[in-house]
Parts: C-alpha cells; structure tokens; sequence
C-alpha cells in the first residue's frame, strides 16, 4: 500500500512539473500565455530601446562640443616636458661598450631613424622663416606651413660627417628634445642647458650653438593640419675629460632662458628637464 501511494505521489509531482513547463489545457509556456510573454518581450525591447537611444544621443551631443583639431582640455599641460633620444632598453640610461658596436649599435640606428624626418632633402618643401620670431599663421583648420630644420644645423652630431654619433670613441651624441604642445609660444629666448654632478669631469657641445630653441619654430597647431612639422631638437655631445675604463656621467638638462616654461616641478621630474645618466666601458 506504501508503495502504491508513493508511486501516485511520484505520477502527480511528474505531472505537475510537465504543466509548469507546458500546460495544453490553458496553453501557458512556464506560467505564461503566448500574449503575456509577448507583452513582456515587447516591454523590455523597448526599454532597452530606449536606454540605448539616449546613450547614442548623450554620445552624440558631447562629440559635437569636441574639436578634431584641438583638445577641449589643455590646462593641465601648460609648460613641455623634455625627452632624449637615445633611451636605453630599461630607463632612459645610455650604457655601452665603445669596444663593443654591438651595445651602441641601437643608439646610432635609433638616433638616424629619429633624424629621419630632419634631412635636408625632406626639410627644403618647408619654410625658411624668420629667426626669433613666431611663426604665426590664421587660426583655421587649413594645412599649416612649417618651418625648416636642416639636419646639418645638428653639426658633429647630425651623423652626417660621423654615421657613429661618437659613440666608438666614446663622445656620443644625445639629442634633447621638448614635447609638443598646441598653441605653446615661449617668452624670452629659450634654450637647452645640461649641467653634471663633477662639471670638471665633462666637456658639452651644444648644437644649434648655445642650445638654442628658436621662437620660429612656435606655435605648433597640431599634427592633423601641421602635417609637416617637426619640433626643434638640441644635440649634445657628451667628451669625457678624463681617461678611464668605465666613464660615468650624470647629466641634467633643462629648458632655460623662458619665464612661462617651467623647470622647477618636485611632482613631475620631466617638466621643463630631464636626467640621465652615461655609462661608457672599454
């Protein structure tokens, strides 16, 4: 008897799970008619619907408040922060064995790579303008035209009349460059200044003479319409006054000479300088 009532028990929960997914005798689909489910399909479509037409409307109206050209927001990048090139594998460190081309070799390519853009033969479809003035032009979205820099200006270290950069005879060559920045016009006469913990220890050329960042090449109107600009770099090249194996230079340059660029900044050590250090081993 027993198990006669638990197999009738086991028949009704069977039963009543097979309604539950489908019951023929009301036509519910898991509680619901065809109807109900398809009111509740057609809330949600157009509820969702609905939220992504107001995303693509929200996204619509901010990208008509942005310009192509310019950016919106330029307030937290007021003063240019400097860069060298070479930079090391792990830092911004230069070490090699002038012995050895095979641990300067990536410095000599990265440094021709870099000046590329700065041959004479690339550089004459630019202007010859004015030096220590602006360049200025209309403030427009029409093509921009840019001032030459004649990779020759670079002299012994333009890898022109040395291909090595001096680096074989262990007086590299280190370019010094300032970052990019629209609509930026120097005041005063700007110019690179590299200083070294034992300044008896080094001797420093500077090519342009004095490291000099000449106002012609300001303002900068952005690589959209300033296709062939190319920013003004300085060359150092970095002799050793001493005769050891393992020659190491600490080195700090920065941007002088300019009252509106910054060299002073304890939160952002690249603002208006940079350090390094060479290594040189033989």
């Amino acid at each position: 008897m027993a198990k006669e009532e638990d197999k009738d028990a086991g028949s009704k929960a069977q039963s009543s799970w097979k309604d539950f997914i489908y019951d023929p005798r009301n036509g519910q689909f898991l509680g619901r008619t065809a109807s109900s489910w398809a009111l509740i399909l057609l809330f949600y479509l157009v509820f969702y619907g609905f939220l992504a037409g107001l995303f693509t409307f929200t996204m619509w109206v901010m990208l008509q408040t942005l310009d192509d050209y310019v950016p919106k927001y330029r307030d937290r990048v007021s003063s240019p922060g400097l860069m060298i090139s070479p930079k090391g594998t792990s830092g911004i460190d230069i070490v090699y064995n002038r012995s050895e081309n095979s641990t300067y070799e990536m410095h000599v390519k990265k440094l021709h790579s870099f000046l590329a853009a700065y041959n004479d033969s690339r550089q004459t479809k630019n202007e010859v303008c004015n030096s220590g003035v602006y360049f200025d032009q209309e403030n427009d979205h029409t093509e921009k035209k840019a001032c030459r820099f004649n990779r020759t200006m670079l002299g012994e270290c333009s890898g022109i009349s040395d291909p090595t950069f001096g680096y074989p005879k262990g007086n590299p060559c280190v370019l010094v460059k300032m970052n990019r920045i629209i609509g930026l016009k120097p005041e005063g006469n700007p110019f690179i200044n590299c200083t070294t913990k034992k300044e008896d220890s080094v001797q420093l050329q500077y090519f342009p003479e004095f490291g000099k960042i000449d106002l012609m090449y300001f303002p900068y109107f952005g690589k959209k319409i300033h296709v062939n600009y190319v920013q003004p770099v300085v060359a150092i090249k970095i002799i050793p006054t001493f005769n050891g194996t393992t020659e190491e230079i600490f080195l700090e340059c920065k941007v002088q000479g300019s009252p509106n660029l910054k060299n002073e900044d304890d939160r952002d050590k690249f603002l208006g300088r940079v350090s390094f250090r060479v290594l040189i081993t033989e």
